[in-house]
Order: structure tokens, then sequence, then C-alpha cells
């Protein structure tokens, strides 16, 4: 049987393969497989984050996300799983209501099954959700100006902000970079995480698109809790199980 208290170079690689395989680890678990205390443990996550492989969080840790890819690359990446997604939230669209839609490869795609006769008052601050929505006929479509970040897709900073402050939603679907039970929503970068605050802050519902690569990720700045969303809509690969401790209600894509 393998002394992990006097093998911390495998015991800390151990954790590593954990956080790759699932995502998140619980620090009390982890202790009581190995057979270490918590405080060791704690000091393995600790060291963890140190080299960048992983971010503490209450009780443990979760694997550290990943640069953010290009708009343009997301866009091509796990289509069926986002397809699967944006349908879903389609569906969920109000008819005659005022909607936001947050930049996001999901998004893009949910444009191709919004109803064309749908009477919709649509803004978003992504142009190329604007640009694939300006053939609609029906109702307003609002694109929000600014400076427009390569790598998020979409027009951010305080022109941006101070515009949206003058709308009020009946829904918004907000773009997603981590959900974590304990982290809630983050992003990875600070404009867009302050400008989806305002999303928040303006909206009677908010509802977030995830993949199963989004699940057990914390981005660098956290916009709002779990509790703070509506409704998360998931893909079927997506590991909601994570999040039977929160009241964050999911609806999985069929």
């Amino acid at each position: 049987m393998t002394d992990y208290n006097a093998l911390p170079e495998q015991r800390q690689a151990l954790i590593h393969q954990m956080l790759i395989d699932t995502g998140r680890v619980i620090g009390v678990d982890v202790a009581r497989q190995l057979g270490v205390s918590e405080h060791t443990i704690r000091r393995d996550l600790q060291e963890l984050a140190r080299k960048g492989l992983c971010k503490k969080v209450y009780g443990g840790a979760v694997s550290q996300l990943k640069q953010s890819a290009s708009f343009e690359t997301r866009v091509a990446q796990n289509v069926e799983e986002k397809e699967q997604v944006a349908r879903r939230c389609a569906q969920m669209i109000k008819p005659d209501s005022c909607i936001f839609i947050d930049s996001g490869s999901t998004y893009l795609l949910m444009v191709n099954f919004i109803p064309h006769e749908m009477e919709l008052t649509i803004v978003t601050n992504s142009p190329q959700i604007a640009a694939a929505l300006s053939s609609r006929k029906n109702g307003e479509l609002i694109m929000l100006g600014g400076k427009v970040n390569p790598l998020v897709g979409s027009a951010l900073g305080s022109e941006t902000v101070n515009q949206l402050r003058n709308m009020l939603f009946d829904q918004a679907f907000i773009g997603v970079c981590g959900l974590d039970p304990q982290a809630g929503l983050s992003a990875a970068y600070y404009d867009d995480a302050c400008f989806k605050k305002e999303v928040f802050n303006q909206s009677n519902e908010v509802i977030a698109a995830v993949t199963a690569d989004k699940i057990s990720q914390v981005a660098r700045y956290k916009v709002a809790g779990c509790e703070e969303i509506d409704i998360v809509v998931a893909s079927t690969q997506t590991p909601t199980h994570t999040f039977r401790h929160t009241n964050l209600r999911f609806e999985v894509a069929e």
C-alpha cells in the first residue's frame, strides 16, 4: 500500500489527475482516499494552485480554466452539443418580449432557431449575432456600441454599459466562461464580467447556456452566484450532478 504521507510529489500528481478527470476535488474526500490529513491536502492544493494547475475554492479546488480561444475558433468547436443547447434556449424565448443575447458561439447558433414570425425586441452586443439577425422583419434589433474585444466577440466598456442601463429585459441569455457550484458564474475578462453584472441587474429572468466543458470551471472574475441565475440550459453531456446541493434549476436539452 502506497504511503502518500511520505510521497508529496506522487500525491500531488494524483490530485492533479483527479482534477483533469473530474474537474473538481473535495479536500476531505481526497484526504480520506489517500489516508492523509486535510491539512496536508490543503498544502497540496496550495502548491498546485501556485503552479497554475488548479484554482482553490471553498472545501477543495477546481481545474484551471484553459485560455479562451478566439470567437471564430470557438464557433467551430463542439457544434453538435452547442446546437442541442441552442435549440432549447430558443424554445424558451417568450413572444412579444424584449430579450438580451450575449456574445457566445452557442448563442450565435441559437439565432437559427428563433422563429422569424415571432415579434421580439432583441438587444445584443455581439456584431456576429447582430449580423445573423439583421434580416428579421418582425420586431426590433438593437446593437449596443463600443469597442469590440476580438477574443470575447462583443462590444464592451463604459459606453456599452451606459447604453445597457437604459434598458430592461424580460429575458437575458448570458454567456458563460465557467460555472461552479461554489464560485458561481465567472468570466475571463474584467470588462466582460462588469458588463454581465449589469445585464443581471437589468433582467427579469437570466438564462445561462452551458456545455460540459464549462462545468466546474472558474475564470478570473466572478459575475454572479448560482442563486442569481434563474435557469441553466445544459446538454445531455453536462455533469449537472455536481450542483445537487444548490437550488440551481437545470433544463437539459434533449
